[in-house]
């Protein structure tokens, strides 16, 4: 039958919709599920993965790449356009907390990095040639999620490593089943002790569901900014999010024509970051001429929400388990005593943290074996209402992580371009950062007498 009009992508959002709503009703009903809160995109997207790889779903693996890739820009997009609605909060007073989180990351990164590109000088020694590349997508994996490892992964393709997309996302997925799987237990063990200043000894039954009940007082999730007989509020929450898009899309197309060809490719897979920026930019120009008003923070966190689940949905879908049972020995090898390192490290550094240690570990754990938003879930767990001060410091936090976080991408991406740079000068580099990092740490006070954890 000869069809007039172009149905791929619509199938394609349909599909991850509709593991995404079985995702739903499984945690809803499972309790297995429900013990690990595992979110219903990482339950759907895995059912999701079943059915690509059995031929069950006759959609081609590049559509739910282009998902994965472009809802994670807009996700981030819609991060840039939210303002911050609590205007009593001073950096200052919370400025430890987030610098001692960013500090983490100055040294799990570069500890997770100098395991994967040894592991690959082990392999290399023994016979087994791996792109360099290939160890350093575990800590993007693990530090920044399924998102820019997919993003990284596309840039390694450009270079001759064709597996990179799911190898990159096995490390992230990997980082998850730390986060949860280790991260829960942690959870669990400081509310039972009560050793958390605002959470309860038991989780609330809508929270392991994941669904509200139908008793509960309705949440807002947003208000209205225009009157709807002129435009839906959605609407033009949705323009500024495609309006910085294109923005972005102007602006990095011409950018890259000034750039050798081999870093351009690079710069394509930092779009989410452009794209952050001159969201923020917006934001600011609108704020400048009276009009930030009209943007609602409540609806671009929907947004953001919405990114994150279709980014994580379709990221699963893509993943191709020959693949991955292809390189499950080094991929194994490299992932399971950076997991344990990463709980060592951070819960080492945690109990000396000289306030709210516990929080402090579980939030920081959940960020550097996921991202952001695992790391959120975890603190929402132990302080339900948002009550402590560590929200505040996740909003400082960004600013603070940048320096690191730039540093070890970097370095991450022009691997495949050093002209001789070998293997072991970047550990050589990775150990200086993890170096600084430990430092400034001791330097600061931040790295303290032992207390107790739990």
């Amino acid at each position: 039958m000869d069809i007039p009009f172009v149905f791929e992508p619509f199938l394609g959002f349909g599909a991850i919709g509709i593991f995404l709503v079985l995702g739903v009703l499984l945690r809803a009903k499972i309790g297995f599920f429900q013990s690990y809160l595992l979110p219903s995109c990482l339950i759907g997207g895995s059912i999701g993965c079943l059915f690509l790889n059995l031929k069950i779903i006759n959609l081609p693996v590049s559509l739910f790449e282009n998902f994965a890739y472009h809802f994670f820009n807009i996700a981030f997009i819609s991060v840039g356009l939210t303002w911050n609605e609590n205007k009593g909060a001073s950096g200052k007073q919370f400025f430890r907390g987030a610098f001692w989180m960013a500090l983490m990351k100055g040294v799990t990164w570069p500890l997770q990095a100098i395991i994967g590109l040894s592991c690959i000088l082990i392999f290399q020694a023994f016979g087994t040639d791996l792109f360099a590349g290939f160890g350093l997508l575990l800590p993007i994996g693990f530090n920044e999620g399924p998102g820019q490892a997919l993003s990284i992964a596309k840039v390694y393709t450009e270079f001759g490593f064709q597996d990179a997309v799911t190898v990159g996302l096995s490390f992230a997925i990997i980082g998850y089943l730390f986060c949860f799987f280790v991260g829960m237990p942690l959870v669990k063990k400081g509310l039972a002790k009560g050793s958390m200043e605002y959470g309860k000894k038991s989780l609330p039954k809508d929270f392991l569901k994941g669904v509200m009940d139908k008793e509960d007082t309705p949440v807002s999730a947003g208000r209205l900014t225009f009157h709807p007989e002129n435009i839906d509020n959605m609407s033009f929450q949705l323009a500024l999010v495609g309006l910085t898009y294109i923005v972005t899309y102007v602006f990095l197309s011409n950018f890259v024509q000034i750039l050798p060809p081999a870093v351009g490719k690079v710069m394509w897979g930092f779009f989410f970051g452009f794209g952050m920026i001159f969201a923020t930019l917006i934001r600011l120009l609108m704020k400048k001429l009276g009009f930030l008003h009209v943007i609602d923070p409540g609806v671009q966190r929907r947004i953001t929400g919405f990114g994150i689940d279709i980014m994580l949905t379709a990221t699963l879908m893509i993943i191709q388990l020959g693949i991955v049972w292809k390189f499950i020995i080094p991929i194994l090898i490299i992932s399971i005593p950076s997991g344990i390192l990463t709980l060592l490290v951070i819960v080492y550094f945690g109990k000396r943290m000289d306030i709210m240690n516990l929080e402090h570990t579980i939030v920081t754990y959940g960020m550097y074996t996921g991202q952001m938003s695992t790391g959120l879930l975890l603190l929402r767990m132990v302080d339900p209402e948002f009550k402590s001060q560590l929200l505040t410091e996740l909003g400082i936090y960004p600013f603070l992580v940048l320096p690191f976080t730039a540093t070890c991408m970097i370095l991450a991406t022009t691997l495949p371009l050093s002209q001789g740079f070998g293997i072991v000068s970047i550990i050589g580099i990775y150990a200086a950062i993890m170096a600084v990092s430990l430092i400034l740490l001791k330097v600061t006070r931040l790295w303290g007498p032992s207390k107790k954890l739990f």
